[in-house]
C-alpha cells in the first residue's frame, strides 16, 4: 500500500511538471539578419522615439553610467533583484536578430524570441494594449540605435522562483488582454490620455499596490499608491492626500515642467519619467494624460485651488517658522528654512512649500527621507534648481526628528511609525552597478 501511494504521488508530480512545461511552451521565433537602419522610414523612427520616451524605456534599460538601452539596471523586488536586458540591435547580446514579430510578441505577451517567458517586471501587461502600428514604430526606433555588446546579467532570484516556466502559471492567474481598459468612451483627448497612461506609459504599474505574488491590483485599490525602488509613488485616485486637489492644469504643469507651486517638485524616478520620458511627447499628449488622470482622481476640470485649503497650509507654514524648542524645529531652521520659507498667501515655485507636497502628506515617508538624505540634483525636479542632500550631515535620528516635526507641524496627517528604522533602511547602498 505504501509503495502504491508513493507511486501515485510521483506520478502526479510528473504529470504536474509535464503540464506546467506544456503550459509554458512557446515556440522560438527564428533569428533574422539585423536590418540596416536605412530600411526604416525616418518618420517611423521619429514616432518610435516619442513612444520610447513615453514608456521610459531608457530609464529602465540603462544602467547608471552605462550605454543607452544596453541594460543592467537593477530592479529590487520582494523576490530578488532583476536586471534589465540589452535592447540595442547588437545581434549577440541585444535584440539585433529579433524580427518585428518577435519584438511584438515580447511586448504583447511577455515572451522572448527564444520562447522563454519574461518576468513581469517588464510591464507587458500594459504594453499588451499598445497598437501594432505603435509596436512597428518602436521596433524601427530600437533597430536604428547604436548596437552595444552588453551581456545580460542573470536575476538574483532563488530557486525555484527563477524558473521561467513558472511565469506561465503567473500569467494564467493574472495576465489578461487589455486588463487596464477601457481606454475609450469619453472625449478624444481623454481616450488618447487613457491609451498612453494605461499602455506605453504604464502609470499604474508604479502607483498601484501589488499582491503577494507581485501582481498589480486591478480592483478598488488600483492607483492607491505604492513603494517602488524605495520611493513612494502616491495615489492617483480619490485617496490622493494632497491638501489641494490636482486639476488638469496642475497635472499638466507638473508633468510638463517637473513641478508646480501648489504641489511641489518631482524627485527620484518620477523626475526621470518627466525629464527623460514625457519630455519626448508632444504637449498635446502630455495634456491628454493630465485630462485622463484628473478624471481618474475625481477632479476633472476643477478650477483654481480652494482658498481655504491653501490658507490653512500657508498658516501652518508661518506658525512653524516661529521659534520652537523641538529638535526637528531646530534642524529645520538651520538647514531648510532659508530655501523653503514662503511669506505671501501663495508659495513661490522656486521655494516649494512642503505642506503641499505628497512626500510629506502621504502614508509612506520614503520619498521625504530620500530627498532629505540625497537631495535633488539640478537636472531633476524643476530644471536649474537643486537641493543639497544631508546624508553626511544628519544622523538617522536627526533625519527622523526633522521628518516627524514636519509631518506634525505642516500636515494634519497621523505620525509615521518607526521613522528612525526607516531612515536606516534607506541609507543602505543600492544594488551593484553592472555597467562598470
Amino acid at each position: 500500500m505504501f509503495k502504491r501511494i508513493v507511486l501515485v504521488v510521483l506520478t502526479l508530480i510528473v504529470l504536474a511538471v509535464a503540464g506546467l512545461f506544456a503550459l509554458a511552451y512557446r515556440r522560438a521565433i527564428p533569428p533574422v539578419t539585423p536590418p540596416v537602419a536605412s530600411a526604416f522610414a525616418p518618420d517611423l523612427v521619429a514616432r518610435g522615439e516619442i513612444l520610447a520616451g513615453a514608456g521610459y524605456c531608457a530609464t529602465c534599460h540603462t544602467a547608471k553610467g552605462g550605454q543607452p538601452y544596453a541594460g543592467g539596471y537593477a530592479m529590487v523586488t520582494p523576490f530578488g533583484t532583476i536586471y534589465s536586458t540589452n535592447i540595442t540591435p547588437d545581434p549577440a547580446t541585444g535584440i539585433g536578430n529579433w524580427s518585428e514579430e518577435a519584438f511584438r510578441r515580447a511586448m504583447h505577451d511577455g515572451v522572448s524570441r527564444d520562447g522563454s517567458h519574461l518576468f513581469p517586471a517588464f510591464p507587458y501587461q500594459h504594453f499588451n494594449q499598445v497598437t501594432d502600428d505603435d509596436i512597428k514604430a518602436l521596433y524601427a526606433f530600437f533597430m536604428t540605435r547604436a548596437p552595444v555588446n552588453a551581456p545580460a546579467r542573470q536575476p538574483d532570484i532563488p530557486f525555484p522562483l527563477n524558473l521561467r516556466a513558472l511565469q506561465a502559471g503567473w500569467k494564467l492567474l493574472f495576465f489578461r488582454d487589455n486588463a487596464y481598459g477601457p481606454i475609450s468612451g469619453k472625449s478624444p483627448e481623454w481616450d488618447r490620455g487613457a491609451y498612453l497612461a494605461e499602455g506605453i506609459a504604464h502609470c499604474s504599474a508604479c502607483h498601484s499596490p501589488r499582491n503577494a505574488l507581485g501582481a498589480e491590483d486591478t480592483g478598488s485599490s488600483r492607483y492607491g499608491g505604492a513603494v517602488v525602488d524605495s520611493w513612494y509613488a502616491p495615489p492617483l485616485n480619490a485617496s490622493n492626500p494632497a491638501p489641494i486637489a490636482w486639476n488638469v492644469d496642475e497635472l499638466y504643469s507638473y508633468l510638463h515642467n517637473g513641478g508646480t507651486a501648489l504641489h511641489g517638485v518631482a524627485a527620484g524616478s518620477m523626475s526621470q519619467v518627466i525629464h527623460q520620458g514625457l519630455s519626448k511627447l508632444p504637449d498635446a499628449d502630455v495634456h491628454a494624460i493630465a485630462v485622463y488622470m484628473a478624471d481618474r482622481m475625481g477632479h476633472g476640470d476643477q478650477g483654481a485651488a480652494p482658498d481655504a485649503a491653501l490658507a490653512k497650509v500657508m498658516t501652518a507654514a508661518t506658525q512653524s517658522s516661529l521659534p520652537q524648542t523641538a529638535p526637528g524645529a531646530a534642524i529645520y531652521a538651520a538647514a531648510c528654512a532659508s530655501c523653503h520659507y514662503n511669506r505671501g498667501p501663495t508659495p513661490l515655485l522656486v521655494r516649494p512649500e512642503l505642506g503641499l507636497n505628497s512626500a510629506l502628506t502621504g502614508t509612506d515617508p520614503s520619498t521625504l527621507i530620500q530627498v532629505i538624505l540625497h537631495g535633488i540634483n539640478a537636472d531633476e525636479g524643476l530644471p536649474g534648481l537643486m537641493m543639497p542632500g544631508f546624508a553626511h550631515s544628519f544622523s538617522d535620528a536627526q533625519v527622523a526628528e526633522l521628518a516627524n516635526w514636519l509631518r506634525q507641524n505642516r500636515t494634519d496627517q497621523a505620525p509615521w511609525p518607526d521613522l528612525e528604522k526607516k531612515v536606516a533602511e534607506l541609507r543602505k547602498p543600492s544594488p551593484p552597478d553592472t555597467s562598470k
